[in-house]
């Protein structure tokens, strides 16, 4: 049958609720209609189609089998309009942006700046989820993902450089006599074990540390640098808002290890108005660190 001979939905929606509640009156109850017109409908429905649907039944009605079967149709049609429009009514109108960011960096960088990002763009719906490492964009729901680039990365994916990575050794200013004595505490992390014995390789008139603690994360290992538990060898993203407050010195600077930070997406599947504008707005920050490190950095040397 050709959509355009399929009978009126009104009189489909009057047989569904006859069907359904078991009488006429019911339905013209539940429609707000009279009990003729749920009738007359009822009456067109059947000509229209040429088959029988309900028969009476004392001063009711009944289904025939070919109302029970047309009427089971209509009930899961209209089950599953109801759902699906539901569904629509519930799903905000801007979709959701999800940011999959490395744990320490959005902690000490990221999570800093974003009340400023939510200020500006009230209308964007953006949602930080913290990870490491390689991804999946369609399984885990991901729309820009900010990570350090030591992975093989899809070549379908598009990268935008933020900055180089940095090590250095950061400190309180009462750590500074222990750490010219050798009587310090070298603090390092999980993910960079040997950065303290490459650090110290090259600097071969510091002394080594009495003691050598790793952490499982950069963000404990700065926490633990600002108790003045030791010294952190640590990426200079994570510390240069405390560097500027003046909680940790960075005596020696830092030194560019090959890596960088970059922000991936999609590249064969352009990024909306919203996800672009988060884009770039992490780019414009990132261009701001860089700036503030410059400074950072001609203030020490």
């Amino acid at each position: 049958m050709k959509r355009s001979k399929i009978p009126s939905l009104d009189d489909l929606r009057a047989f569904e609720a006859v069907a359904r509640l078991g009488s006429v009156r019911a339905a013209a109850d539940d429609l707000a209609l009279t009990h003729s017109a749920i009738s007359r409908r009822v009456s067109k429905l059947a000509s229209d189609i040429d088959v029988q649907l309900l028969k009476p039944v004392g001063r009711g009605v009944k289904l025939t089998h070919e109302g029970e079967k047309l009427g089971q149709v209509m009930d899961d049609f209209f089950q599953t309009l109801t759902q699906t429009l539901e569904e629509m009514q519930s799903t905000p109108n801007t979709p959701t942006i999800v940011l999959s960011c490395e744990r320490s960096l959005a902690m000490h960088w990221l999570i800093p700046h974003l009340g400023a990002i939510q200020e500006k763009e009230s209308d964007i719906a953006l949602n930080l989820s913290v990870g490491g490492g390689t991804f999946d964009f369609k399984r885990e729901g991901i729309t820009l993902a900010l990570r350090r680039m030591d992975f093989n990365v899809n070549p379908h994916w598009q990268v935008d450089k933020l900055f180089d990575e940095e090590m250095g050794p950061v400190l309180t200013k009462e750590q500074s006599e222990y750490f010219q004595s050798g009587n310090y505490m070298a603090l390092s992390s999980k993910t960079r074990p040997d950065a303290w014995q490459d650090w110290l390789r090259d600097n071969p008139h510091i002394p080594a540390p009495k003691e050598h603690m790793i952490l499982d994360h950069h963000f404990l290992m700065v926490e633990a640098a600002l108790s003045g538990l030791g010294v952190a060898m640590c990426p200079k993203v994570l510390v240069l808002n405390e560097i500027n407050k003046g909680r940790l010195n960075a005596p020696y600077g830092f030194k560019k290890d090959g890596s960088h930070y970059g922000l991936i997406y999609q590249e064969q599947e352009l990024l909306n108005r919203k996800a672009s504008e988060i884009r770039n707005w992490i780019l414009a920050l990132a261009q701001q660190m860089n700036q503030v490190a410059e400074q950072t950095h001609s203030a020490t040397t």
